[in-house]
């Protein structure tokens, strides 16, 4: 029976997981299958991928065919390159110590890179999150800048307002008590002209009587 390893989607829309599963080539994709390996999530970051290394690499040796997907995990765990390490055993190529050094060397190497990747995109995202909080606090700093220079447009406005209204006050309020004043005055003058006037009539009166006393004193 031909077998083949490959993906077996589960998961919501949008957000897909896969199973590892060894299965009849000729069955379905979400079908039967004859054994679970592990699993595979492309949402995480880096993706996650749980693999049974030995029964993986069993199922390579009876000769199960991976599919392109399911090949580039196999080589990211690890197990196409022990199957390869092995075939040289079996040829004569190098001895089981040497595959065994040459595998474990290549497993510390790629545990690095891992572990690279992560810190990598550890500290990216680090950085991301510190450059998106600096550049809120600037649109913050602007926005309360601009509602500063807008409280102090209205507060100089309001106040010009206020100096226009008491300017326009205060001429009315000052040409008010110089009317009074001028009325006041008028009365006064009217009063004093007929005593002026009085005056001057009584003075040739008393010329007239100064006049008479030589005509009294000639009789």
């Amino acid at each position: 029976m031909p077998t083949k390893i490959r993906l077996q989607r589960h998961g919501k829309k949008r957000y897909a997981y896969y199973h590892v599963v060894v299965a009849d080539a000729r069955a379905p994709r979400d079908g039967k299958f004859i054994e679970k390996l592990g699993t595979y999530n492309p949402n995480d970051n880096p993706a996650t991928i749980d693999i049974n290394f030995d029964r993986s690499l069993h199922w390579v040796k009876e000769g199960a065919q991976p599919t392109d997907t399911v090949r580039a995990l196999l080589s990211y765990k690890g197990v196409m390159h022990k199957d390869h390490l092995d075939r040289g055993v079996v040829k004569g190529a190098l001895t089981q110590d040497q595959a065994d050094k040459k595998f474990d060397a290549w497993m510390t190497e790629k545990a690095a890179k891992v572990e690279g990747k992560k810190d990598g995109l550890a500290k990216a995202a680090d950085a991301d999150a510190k450059a998106r909080l600096a550049a809120e606090t600037e649109i913050k700093n602007k926005k309360a800048s601009a509602l500063l220079a807008k409280q102090s447009e209205l507060a100089a406005a309001a106040e010009a307002d206020a100096a226009e209204k008491a300017a326009a006050e205060t001429p009315a309020e000052e040409a008010a008590p110089e009317a009074t004043t001028e009325e006041a005055a008028a009365p006064e003058v009217k009063e004093e002209a007929p005593v002026a006037e009085a005056t001057k009539e009584e003075a040739p009166a008393a010329e007239a009587k100064e006049e008479d006393k030589p005509d009294e004193e000639a009789k």
